[in-house]
């Protein structure tokens, strides 16, 4: 059958599963694989590029943020990139560079991103980032990774119901042909990545 849409994925899960008495969990183990997939996949169609002013120390970071790949002040000639720094770090970095400039260094503190210097005026920033997957469900019928991947939702919403299954010897199977097709998955995207073709973000204001 067709697996390009929520119902057609919870659909085949069931019938891979051959159970009825687990249809009423298909939609969280499709919860918890994606919650599994963000922890483990980077790739180009999670890149975001999201703009904001920031003129405090502290700046809320977008709500689908996973993890940083850059972060930048744009409104400066030329543009500056800031360099990336651990917590403890950031606290070190502020004792040194306790007044109030142009920002050099960033880090994440829980939802928020902490920039060093505290900004002495407002600054135009950009933050790449990898964002977090669009949840499958019944208002959100499909996504990138249903549509150039349906084998890592299916075997990855199999996994997530090992607990039910126990000694099944499926579980083995699947979770081989989910390692695959995630690891095979991130390698196109990394010879993607560097054979020469434009790579573009969505953008989006964050702060």
């Amino acid at each position: 059958m067709a697996l390009t849409t929520y119902t057609e994925l919870k659909t085949s899960i069931g019938d891979w599963l051959n159970r009825t008495d687990l249809t009423s969990a298909i939609a969280d183990f499709i919860s918890l694989s994606e919650a599994q997939i963000e922890r483990q996949l980077r790739t180009r169609q999670m890149i975001t590029r999201s703009n904001a002013n920031i003129n405090t120390e502290y700046a809320a970071l977008p709500s689908d943020f996973l993890e940083t790949k850059s972060f930048k002040l744009t409104s400066t000639n030329p543009v500056t990139p800031m360099v990336f720094q651990t917590i403890d770090a950031l606290d070190d970095l502020s004792r040194t560079f306790s007044a109030a400039s142009r920002p050099k260094y960033f880090g994440i503190v829980g939802g928020q991103v902490r920039v060093v210097p505290t900004p002495d005026a407002t600054y135009t920033t950009e933050l790449i980032y990898y964002s977090k997957l669009s949840k499958l469900s019944s208002t959100v019928s499909s996504n990138w990774l249903l549509v150039a991947s349906p084998d890592i939702y299916l075997y990855g919403s199999l996994l997530q119901a090992a607990p039910y299954l126990q000694d099944d010897a499926r579980i083995p199977v699947w979770t081989s042909l989910y390692d695959k097709a995630l690891t095979d998955l991130q390698v196109a995207d990394d010879r993607g990545a560097t054979s020469g073709g434009a790579m573009s973000a969505r953008a989006r204001s964050f702060g």
